[in-house]
């Protein structure tokens, strides 16, 4: 569970993440719209973890088509992240399937769609936890072009890279993730499991924004996060995904304790201090992503939560409820595995033995 690869340390990655990371924190900051962050942050780690390799033109056209998809599914998420819960739970199972189905155009592509998916969540997630905080204002536009604008400076990243290393090809940045990009056929139980997934991350939104629960956005976020995204992926893994999610759920919750009784200009002070240490912890989630799951899962869940959950007030009973819905959703993606564990075995059972 803890086991570390030493191999699996990229410190330069993580570095090269931050200072691109430092520019929209910034912009954002001085032009006093913090609240369109959250967006800008993402779409630089999702494109960043997009990112082919190979020749300039080929990773700047894949990673601008990633940007452009995203800008749809973050126009959507913030479209009906404050309409009627019953299209937040229509859209989060029709993303979801999509992706899980996309495993058909082959395993890159299915990871791509799982990081559209993940953003999907947190997204409808953050607009909700906005459009209950009266004193913030956020236009779908502008979330729509921070994404893209985030997507943006990584490509312009990967340009000057480029130029610096003599117009060479590149590896790819997260060389670690699979390239393959041929197309597999859709079996029945890949097909099941995706529509479980669906299923599960559908009845998740219900739940936490039919019932209006008090930051009942931890419960689909945890439980998108914690949840593995096919049907082949490791046990361990998943088991890392959980723990992972829980430990980040618990250090962010104790960071958003510490705005508590606080106004003013210490109040504001916080909260910048809390969005840096959430820039942080993303940068070392792009750091350690093959050193150790667990805390990789952690520290992206971390970044994540205290991103979406900074423009609420928080309080003990609000830390409570925060980690009560972590429980809920971790356990959702629980029952999820147990399923998967079911259909390798049926499926295994109904192979035909070799003769």
């Amino acid at each position: 569970m803890f086991e570390f690869n030493p191999a699996g340390l990229n410190w330069p990655r993580a570095v090269a993440f931050l200072d691109a990371g430092l520019v929209p924190l910034f912009v954002f900051w001085a032009i006093g719209h913090e609240v369109y962050l959250l967006s800008a942050l993402f779409g630089l780690l999702f494109a960043a973890l997009s990112d082919p390799g190979g020749g300039y033109r080929h990773r700047a056209v894949s990673v601008a088509v990633f940007a452009l998809v995203g800008a749809g599914v973050t126009a959507l998420a913030f479209e009906i992240g404050a309409d009627a819960w019953g299209w937040m739970v229509l859209a989060a199972f029709a993303v979801t399937l999509a992706a899980g189905l996309a495993a058909a155009l082959g395993v890159r592509r299915l990871i791509d769609a799982v990081l559209l998916n993940v953003w999907f969540v947190v997204a409808i997630g953050y607009e909700f936890g906005l459009h209950e905080a009266v004193h913030v204002t956020s236009y779908i536009w502008a979330q729509v072009l921070a994404w893209s604008g985030g997507a943006a400076l990584w490509i312009v990243v990967t340009f000057l890279w480029w130029l610096i290393r003599g117009r060479t090809d590149q590896n790819q940045p997260f060389a670690e993730l699979p390239g393959d990009t041929s197309r597999r056929k859709l079996t029945r139980p890949l097909i099941l499991f995706a529509v479980i997934r669906a299923v599960v991350i559908a009845g998740t939104v219900a739940l936490a924004f039919g019932l209006d629960l008090s930051h009942g956005s931890w419960i689909p976020i945890a439980a998108m996060v914690a949840m593995k995204p096919s049907l082949e992926q490791a046990a361990l893994v998943s088991a890392q995904r959980l723990v992972g999610t829980l430990i980040g759920a618990v250090v962010a919750a104790s960071l958003l304790l510490v705005p508590t009784n606080e106004d003013g200009i210490r109040l504001f002070a916080v909260q910048h201090g809390l969005e840096v240490v959430a820039l942080v912890l993303l940068m070392h989630g792009a750091g350690i992503r093959f050193w150790n799951y667990s805390l990789y899962s952690a520290a992206i869940a971390a970044g994540a939560l205290i991103l979406v959950d900074l423009p609420q007030p928080s309080d003990y009973a609000a830390e409570g409820y925060r980690l009560l819905w972590t429980l809920c959703g971790v356990g959702s993606s629980l029952i999820v595995l147990l399923l998967a564990s079911l259909l390798a075995k049926r499926t295994a059972k109904a192979r035909p033995r070799p003769t």
